[in-house]
């Protein structure tokens, strides 16, 4: 595949971008007729820096779930899994908290994000290859929010089960088997998961941007259990040459057929927040002009990227930062590129016309990763993170908050963020039996409210 420098204004625009937000270094590239541009702007770690290059490696976080799908649905093509067998079909010892809901869980549940037990587990197993089984059995504890099947919250443990799914059926480390189905097949030879593999390499250093200015985020590595859900090493060549299998230029890999890589592109359920719906991993939205957006990104330690792809555009980006103020470069960077190449950019939310009342949404909501407090304040209806600060103790350094921000109805129970950090994300509330607000779907994530 062709590899080309990416155009001066985006690079320049890039930069630019770094700068105004604190970013240490980023790296950008663009898959557009069968032809990648790349480049690096920044640094790799403010202590020890070396210029960001297009083979630089970064952890990719979450965009990794979409490797653990493609690897499933290679046996699901085969035949040797269902997407609608119960899990307890491939891991008969499965269970959570709710036995009624692990019982009835199936593949497919898991893969759409609605297994409806908590989600955020990043529980250290060690390094051995019993650390995904282990990781799974400890799930029986998992206590459920919503009964299987049956809601869209976004859930990292969801897909450690799909790794353990996708190791036991082939009866080899899940990592392995990834490698050998996915990255060599796609010629991704800079892909990894360990460590070690990726240290003889360039490498980025994540980052906390604090008040006295980025600091490098350690540990580095994230644990083995969580490889399936966010392990992936990589940089924005490789990750291309796997935007090629899914948007159908790479049929010689023999990774997938090509009726697959649609399927997996297919809404399968309604999602929210983070998407329209959800696909088999990826998350479905539009990019402009009509065209189906298909995406992914992710966030580890202080790295933060996105991946997408506009199919019927031929075109992929992917943007991979190594600050956690990436939030907003890895979207703005992308929708760049986006509008430079296909010359049209992502519809804004149209707000409704009439603003409904605010009393009866706001309130104090708890999810596992974050406490969200919603109060009208100054004619708008206003969500801030207040985590406790013993949320940040296992931290090296404090994060600069970001401030709270204002939500806007687009529909009904639905809201978007129109400015701001976090400008273009999306919130809805969800009701309870009684038709009062029982929940708000905030990144993605259900948190229940507590306290009105």
């Amino acid at each position: 595949m062709d590899i080309r420098p990416l155009p001066e204004p985006l690079v320049r625009y890039a930069e630019a971008e770094i700068a105004r937000l604190q970013v240490p270094g980023a790296a950008a590239a663009v898959l557009h007729d069968g032809v990648i541009y790349a480049a690096g702007v920044g640094v790799t770690n403010v202590e020890h820096p070396l210029p960001v290059t297009p083979e630089t490696l970064f952890q990719v976080g979450s965009t990794s779930k979409t490797f653990t799908a493609t690897a499933l649905m290679a046996l699901v093509e085969a035949g040797r899994v269902d997407l609608d067998a119960t899990v307890r079909t491939y891991l008969p010892g499965f269970a959570l908290q709710s036995e009624e809901d692990a019982a009835r869980l199936t593949v497919r549940d898991l893969v759409t994000h609605h297994g409806g037990y908590v989600g955020d587990y990043f529980k250290d197993t060690g390094r051995g290859d019993d650390a995904l089984g282990t990781i799974v059995a400890k799930m029986a504890n998992s206590p459920q929010l919503v009964p299987a099947g049956t809601t869209f919250s976004y859930s990292n443990a969801g897909f450690y089960v799909l790794g353990h799914i996708v190791a036991t059926v082939h009866r080899r480390p899940f990592e392995q088997v990834v490698r050998e189905t996915v990255f060599e097949p796609l010629g991704m030879d800079r892909s990894f998961y360990f460590p070690e593999e990726a240290l003889t390499h360039r490498v980025a250093a994540g980052h906390i941007v604090t008040g006295d200015g980025p600091k490098v985020a350690r540990p580095w590595h994230t644990p083995r259990s969580i490889a399936p859900g966010g392990g992936v090493i990589s940089n924005v060549i490789d990750q291309l040459r796997y935007a090629a299998l899914h948007l159908g230029q790479a049929r010689e890999s023999g990774v997938l057929s090509r009726a697959t890589v649609v399927a997996m592109q297919q809404a399968q359920r309604p999602a929210g927040s983070m998407c329209e719906s959800i696909g088999t991993s990826w998350m479905l939205d539009w990019a402009g002009d009509g065209a189906p957006l298909v995406k992914h990104g992710g966030a580890t330690n202080g790295q933060l990227s996105s991946f997408e792809l506009v199919p019927s555009k031929g075109f992929a980006v992917t943007v991979l930062t190594n600050s956690d103020t990436g939030r907003e470069a890895r979207q703005t960077i992308a929708d760049r590129c986006q509008e430079h190449f296909l010359g049209f950019g992502k519809p804004e939310p149209a707000p409704l016309a009439a603003q409904p009342e605010y009393a009866g949404y706001e309130g104090v909501y708890q999810s596992v990763l974050a406490r969200l407090e919603v109060r009208a304040r100054d004619g708008a209806l206003m969500v801030a993170d207040t985590t406790p600060e013993r949320g940040f103790a296992e931290r090296r350094h404090r994060p600069i908050p970001l401030p709270p921000a204002a939500l806007v109805f687009t529909g009904t129970d639905a809201t978007a963020v129109l400015s701001g950090p976090r400008k273009g994300e999306r919130a809805e509330f969800l009701r309870g039996e009684d038709g009062r607000i029982a929940w708000m779907r905030w990144d993605g994530r259900i948190a229940r409210r507590i306290a009105d």
